[in-house]
């Protein structure tokens, strides 16, 4: 019997002769996060067609090995930081850092602030990579981490582009997780910011990450019209006013409007 190779419906190949149910069944869960943000035991249940004590202990082993995490209030499960850390090397191999670094290297050289390059992980946002400011006081690199996507400028800028079911997805108590005093508390109040970043085409952070840190990010659409990732310009709240980010993100957009086709 052969079957279909997952990711790519065209290409098919011989299933193994001695199939391991229980690891066919794990593979099977990670799969899912393909299609959804969160998953539930119920729901683990029904698509592996197993009892719901099985689906489980076997999200009970994925998370053990950190690549889901479970949410305390729903105790649905979503992508952990295994999953995350080999995804972020399956980017680095596609080199797409290489690829974007000349783009972000203008924009710091243009405007003279740090600029990031930043994709949604779950609730988070991840930065992918950054180009440091050369001025004395600037804000530093922060490749590799991550803070909650609806206080961070890039965050914003593609939650904004997600549909609303995905939106119940990722928040789906309305409560938000906790940033600075500056950022907002509730899906609504998430809601309508991003109908602002909608409006004006950008995300914006003033303080909401790190109290002294504001910060612009422009969404990059892959070839299939979907968020691929943000480029984001930060710097002290001192050197970027309000009256400043129409002006920052405007020059953000026309790299993004260049590269559009390279992601």
């Amino acid at each position: 019997m052969r079957q279909a190779r997952a990711g790519a419906p065209d290409a098919v190949r011989a299933a193994p002769r001695y199939p391991i149910n229980s690891v066919d069944n794990a593979l099977k869960l990670l799969l899912m996060f393909r299609e959804r943000q969160v998953i539930r035991v119920s729901e683990a249940s029904t698509t592996l067609s197993v009892g719901r004590s099985t689906a489980h202990r076997l999200l009970a082993m994925l998370e053990y090995h950190g690549f889901i995490q479970q949410d305390a209030d729903t105790k649905a499960y979503r992508s952990g930081p295994a999953l995350t850390e080999i995804g972020l090397a399956i980017v680095h191999a596609m080199d797409i850092r290489a690829q974007l670094r000349p783009y972000l290297e203008q924009l710091r050289d243009e405007l003279g602030e740090t600029v990031h390059l930043m994709v949604l992980q779950g609730m988070d946002a991840l930065f992918l990579d950054s180009v440091e400011s050369s001025r004395a006081l600037r804000t530093s690199s922060r490749i590799g981490r991550t803070y909650p996507a609806h206080a961070t400028s890039g965050g914003k800028a593609l939650l904004a582009e997600l549909a609303p079911e995905r939106l119940d997805d990722l928040y789906p108590t309305g409560k938000l997780p906790p940033g600075t005093p500056r950022s907002v508390t509730t899906k609504a109040d998430l809601e309508r910011e991003l109908r602002l970043v909608r409006r004006r085409g950008y995300g914006s952070n003033r303080g909401e990450t790190e109290p002294d840190i504001a910060a612009v990010a422009v969404a990059i659409k892959s070839s299939l019209n979907r968020p691929a990732a943000a480029i984001a310009v930060s710097a002290p709240l001192s050197r970027l006013s309000e009256k400043q980010e129409a002006g920052v993100a405007k020059s953000i957009a026309a790299v993004v409007e260049r590269l559009a086709d390279t992601v």
